[in-house]
């Protein structure tokens, strides 16, 4: 990926900037609310017997810098640990990501996959983030005509088209501003870590375990930079790099140009299979093709926005790829949608929530971008790849915001101990260049990357033994690697 050079100088200051930025004191610990736990909504799924899934609500203060004013909530769920009491390490905190992701039943889906040493070891703490779910739930109503069906073309072509872009823009930013009131400014990363600091103390914990994946690796490094003396095993997966919001979009939609074209060629090969053509150019042909039917005449509310969310979807686990495929040739063969829909509606409440949530938490991350800023980052873009996928780029709101935060957030700490990044080498939704500018902030870490993959979310996702085992040795035993280590990946999918 060719980063312009303006946006290298500007990432390159900010690197310097978040290496400098000062964690700030800890602030003396009052006596921790108990948690109390007991039976968790029915939206949380429930553990294989013998274990079980226990929730509770701990009061947290809407600003931490006022800690003697208004109080929200924050839902928590717990799986203890299942091996002997001699195993147990302590809680382990999660977070699947967003930011957005909702964390509550977190603590059970992905305890499901986490290696049998790590189950025992660890009593596994999911919460929803404030903003988030169950975690007084941030509303941005209709959010500029967002959940519209089908949503107007979201890549500006023209000047016309372009204004019309930062005018939803504009009344997306209004639409929070109107449902999130007086809390906009407190949804922030740094805040959330206050939050963690919190779920520790009423744990009855010294230190906070922590798995982060995505935006969780981002939430996992703030609270590096606040709290370092109080981190003990992290492993980041998925890193985000530490950029602003809206630079860290630019980059990922660019990797993810550069997915797409890896996509071309994997489905040529299988031509045979989906017989979408026999070479990437026919391939991308066939797919505009489909793209320019569906914003000429939308199928059932599913135009090219919605169309471009199929995508950004697909693109990012492997896994996927076989039915974006299959969508395409279904609508080239017979006008249908198939698996180009999505089996949960972008409009359905927690879809809403997360779409809301989202731009809210970045926007309290740090600066925004100016308006010239993104129609000069689209057209260089556009540049790259006429038909670019824009729907990562959230951040881009920022630039009407409401609410200016005072400062970025921190990330880091030289005062952390050594954590574990872990990253795939192709992966389009967080691109590795992100875990190797993290990993500068945080001395004596290491990363352990997954070489010839192509997906986004690695450890206990992957299925690869030699990414997991490294975590595992590193959280229950506390071995951190010599050096960062590389595993061998599984390479392109096979087709089904």
């Amino acid at each position: 990926m060719a980063t312009p050079p303006h946006r290298v100088a500007l990432l390159c200051a900010l690197l310097s900037a978040a290496t400098l930025a000062p964690s700030g004191p800890v602030r003396a610990e009052s006596p921790a609310p108990a948690l109390h736990f007991g039976t968790c909504p029915d939206s949380v799924p429930r553990p294989s017997a013998p274990d079980r899934v226990e929730c509770a609500r701990l009061s947290v203060p809407l600003d931490w810098d006022r800690p003697r004013g208004k109080r929200i909530e924050v839902a928590v769920s717990r799986i203890r640990a299942s091996g002997a009491p001699g195993e147990r390490r302590g809680a382990l905190l999660v977070n699947p990501g967003g930011p957005g992701g909702s964390g509550l039943s977190y603590a059970t889906t992905k305890r499901a996959k986490l290696p049998e040493s790590v189950r025992r070891a660890y009593d596994v703490i999911g919460f929803d983030s404030r903003g988030v779910g169950a975690s007084t739930p941030v509303d941005c109503g209709p959010m500029g005509g967002l959940f519209t069906k089908p949503g107007a073309d979201p890549v500006p072509t023209d000047a016309a088209t372009e204004r019309g872009y930062l005018t939803s823009l504009r009344a997306l930013a209004d639409d929070c501003a109107a449902g999130a009131g007086g809390a906009l400014p407190h949804m922030s990363t740094e805040q959330t870590a206050h939050d963690m600091d919190a779920i520790r103390a009423a744990l009855g914990e010294r230190k906070t375990n922590f798995l982060g994946v995505s935006y969780g690796s981002y939430l996992g490094a703030a609270y590096a930079a606040r709290f370092p003396h109080r981190v003990g095993r992290m492993v980041l997966d998925s890193v985000v790099g530490p950029w602003d919001w809206y630079d860290f979009d630019v980059v990922q939609s660019r990797a993810l140009l550069r997915q797409r074209d890896t996509f071309f060629s994997w489905t040529a090969a299988h031509q045979d299979r989906f017989g979408l053509g026999d070479s990437a150019g026919a391939v991308r042909r066939a797919y505009l093709h489909v793209r320019r039917g569906l914003a000429g005449e939308p199928v059932d509310g599913f135009g090219p926005a919605e169309f471009d969310r199929a995508v950004y979807r697909a693109l990012g686990r492997t896994e996927r790829w076989a039915g974006l495929a299959d969508g395409l040739r279904g609508y080239l063969r017979e006008g249908t949608l198939g698996a180009l829909v999505p089996d949960s509606p972008f409009d359905s409440p927690s879809s809403r929530n997360y779409e809301a949530a989202n731009r809210v938490v970045k926007c309290a991350d740090g600066p925004a971008p100016g308006p010239r800023d993104i129609l000069a980052d689209i057209r260089r873009t556009r540049h790259l790849d006429p038909q670019p996928v824009l729907t990562g780029m959230e951040a881009s709101t920022c630039a009407y915001w409401h609410h200016r935060p005072a400062h970025r957030t921190p990330l880091g700490s030289a005062d952390a101990p050594p954590l574990l990044l872990v990253a795939s080498a192709h992966d389009p939704v967080t691109p590795i260049e992100g875990a190797r500018g993290l990993r500068r902030l945080l001395p004596g870490s290491r990363l352990v990357t997954l070489d010839n993959d192509y997906s986004h979310g690695v450890f206990a996702s992957r299925g690869n033994a030699c990414v997991d085992g490294t975590a595992a040795a590193y959280l229950v035993g506390g071995r951190v690697p010599r050096a960062d280590v590389r595993c061998a990946g599984p390479g392109l999918p096979e087709v089904p």
